[in-house]
């Protein structure tokens, strides 16, 4: 088998080549990325790019198609990854997670290519209050990446994919220890900040709902839907991969990790305004679907991986929400700052070296 994975050097990236290596030993694993966040390793350990097979660096608006031969499957990653610098970057958002990806589902699906996994989310769900949210049910994307998701989604629902298994996987809220790890997720956050300072600082008001999936879950997730059958939800499936003993309130989330850091303080703003960004998923079809790859990993788990790993590589940044390059939209705010980064998000450093070749 000959796996495709975009975003590979991303947060949940270096997870999933770690599992699809143990899981699948003689499995070619072909990365690309464009490597934004390649420098923001979170481990004392080797690169996770040593256990694949080849690594390749470009942007996927410029995708070569030809690494797409012989290629079983794609795990498309890659993606303006949450809501600030969605809203920072709204146009090139809709390029990347949307045009972009309709793009190479496209071009796979004329490559032959067998399978197309689509890294989706939740969060298209948007505000939804009352009953838990259905596949079916009314999406209502509340921001640029929600509604990037929900555009590539219905695209990909009314294209011709040459029978290839598409499968659209809504992720809960990621959360969990990565190589790669990410601050500017809630959990992660929470653990954090109470590691570095003893205190929790909840900005709103602590009631909105999250469901939430620990990475390693996200990888098995992803393992199944490589692997799916057409009788396993059909060529084109939408899904909610999660839990639901996993659906959340934030203020209960901050409750656990100061659990887990006994003298933790928590505080919590009851003066914010109502934050929209509320909802309780469904995963009643993902446990239909697919009973062999559950979630197995718990809230006590996700924050005792993140606790480990953290104090693995001694981190003690009080202000890591200023200045860490774990903060996605501060680590592309610094590389635009030193003018490494185009506004659209582009190396200068490549479109240097072309016109150099083409002056010359």
């Amino acid at each position: 088998m000959r796996v495709l994975i975009t975003g590979n050097m991303g947060y949940v990236g270096p997870v999933l080549v770690r599992h699809l290596r143990t899981r699948f030993p003689d499995c070619q694993l072909i990365g690309f990325d464009s490597g934004l966040f390649a420098n923001c390793l979170t481990t004392p350990g080797p690169l996770p790019e040593v256990l694949l097979d080849a690594q390749h660096f470009g942007d996927t608006r410029d995708f070569p198609a030809g690494l797409l031969a012989g290629v079983d499957a794609v795990v498309h990653l890659a993606a303006i990854s949450n809501d600030p610098i969605g809203n920072r970057f709204e146009a090139v958002t809709e390029e990347i997670n949307q045009a972009a990806s309709i793009r190479l589902a496209a071009q796979a699906a004329a490559h032959g290519v067998g399978h197309f996994v689509y890294a989706s989310s939740c969060s298209v769900y948007g505000s939804a209050e009352g009953a838990p949210r259905c596949e079916g049910d009314a999406l209502d994307p509340l921001t640029a990446y929600a509604r990037s998701k929900v555009g590539t989604e219905r695209v990909l629902a009314q294209m011709d994919l040459n029978g290839m298994v598409t499968t659209c996987l809504r992720f809960a809220t990621a959360c969990g220890m990565s190589d790669r790890l990410r601050l500017d997720l809630v959990l992660n956050d929470f653990v954090a900040g109470a590691l570095t300072s003893g205190a929790i600082t909840v900005l709103s008001d602590g009631t909105p709902w999250r469901p939430l999936i620990d990475v390693r879950d996200m990888a098995r997730a992803i393992e199944w839907a490589i692997l799916r059958t057409p009788e396993k939800g059909g060529r084109v499936l939408n899904l909610n991969v999660g839990s639901d003993a996993r659906n959340h309130r934030v203020r209960d989330l901050a409750e656990a990790v100061a659990a887990a850091l006994p003298g933790t303080g928590v505080d919590i703003n009851t003066d914010a305004p109502p934050d929209r960004r509320s909802y309780r998923v469904s995963f009643a079809r993902f446990a239909e679907l697919a009973p062999a790859h559950q979630p197995r990993h718990g809230l006590d788990s996700s924050i005792a991986a993140l606790l480990r790993g953290l104090r693995d590589i001694a981190f003690a940044d009080t202000r890591f929400r200023e200045s860490s390059r774990m903060i996605r939209l501060g680590c592309l705010s610094s590389l635009m700052q030193a003018g490494q980064l185009s506004a659209d998000l582009r190396w200068q450093v490549a479109r240097e070296a072309a016109d150099l070749a083409m002056a010359g």
